[in-house]
């Protein structure tokens, strides 16, 4: 069996009171594109600063890149991590040939050496014919590649993205989602991302959700959505509650009632659907029935919707 690249076992922090990560754990092995998938509040960012190195967990855990401890050992895996922040890190006055340069210092590159590499990140990320140009006179898109192009001057073998495609249109943002599948294709580079949006979690090869600083859910995309199976019915009701007693009452069929919706997983939503309706003709106000997203998926481990507070 093959060893994992990065091993996270029972992280944990807090702020205050407030619980940020609750025994947290996971593995990704390398050349994944690994996602974590949250609402804002669910401990993504934290999560994110922990394995970067800028945060210490307060209630404890184990993080091991490589076989190298990261929380005792920070320094030594700094040298293999690039990191994208959701904040722009670029100081946007110089050009980003000159923002590029800078980083290369940081790591201990100059010379030939530096150049070498600068030409050669930013032919990858296509920024070469843009490399003089100041960073505020680029679109988002073209900023986010000079990010990752900085990230990734020092040559890591994991890529730390959080929220990376915030502010970008729908172009950009498939652009920079293809960017990272060639990353991790031609180079061999594990790439963890933080995001909100559904669509973006589906382009990973290995999920994780986060829900009140939670693990509640892992898997790939597909697996994830096959652990509910078959169809989901959606049914808006003029009261959801009485409807849910009725449905259990007549077909011994369980649902769950969520912002005023009934959910039921079944591999014959159509056929249910029809008995219902005639059992209660008065009750519904609309139907959807579809194949299983990933917010049904959330919808089924935490009993509502991804972006309802509790």
């Amino acid at each position: 069996m093959i060893a994992p690249l990065l091993s996270i076992k029972n992280l944990s922090h807090r702020y205050g009171e407030q619980v940020a990560l609750e025994n947290v754990s996971f593995e990704v092995q390398a050349g994944q594109i690994f996602g974590f998938l949250g609402p804002n509040g669910g401990g993504k960012t934290t999560l994110f600063r922990i394995l970067s190195t800028a945060l210490y967990p307060s209630q404890g855990g184990e993080c091991h890149f490589n076989g190298i401890n990261l929380l005792e050992q920070p320094d030594e895996i700094r040298k293999s991590l690039g990191v994208v922040f959701q904040s722009p890190s670029l100081d946007k006055k110089l050009s980003v040939e000159e923002n590029l340069k800078y980083q290369g210092y940081f790591y201990g590159l100059s010379g030939k050496a530096l150049r070498e590499r600068m030409s050669l990140i930013l032919g990858h990320v296509g920024l070469y014919d843009r490399r003089r140009d100041r960073v505020e006179n680029l679109s988002g898109g073209l900023k986010r590649r000079a990010e990752i192009a900085k990230a990734l001057l020092h040559e890591p073998r994991i890529l730390l993205l959080d929220e990376p495609t915030t502010g970008l249109d729908p172009g950009a943002r498939l652009d920079l989602w293809r960017y990272l599948k060639k990353l991790k294709e031609e180079d061999g580079i594990t790439c963890l991302v933080t995001t909100h949006l559904m669509e973006e979690a589906e382009r990973c090869d290995d999920l994780g959700i986060l829900h009140k600083g939670r693990l509640v859910a892992r898997g790939t995309p597909d697996a994830l959505k096959q652990r509910i199976g078959g169809e989901v019915l959606k049914i808006k009701a003029v009261s959801p509650a009485r409807l849910k007693q009725a449905i259990y009452e007549n077909f011994k069929i369980p649902s769950m009632m969520v912002d005023q919706a009934l959910y039921i997983e079944t591999s014959h939503a159509g056929e249910l659907m029809k008995k219902i309706k005639e059992t209660c003709p008065d009750e519904i106000d609309a139907v959807t029935i579809s194949k299983p997203s990933l917010e049904d998926v959330f919808i089924q481990v935490t009993g509502h919707q991804f972006w309802e507070p509790s």
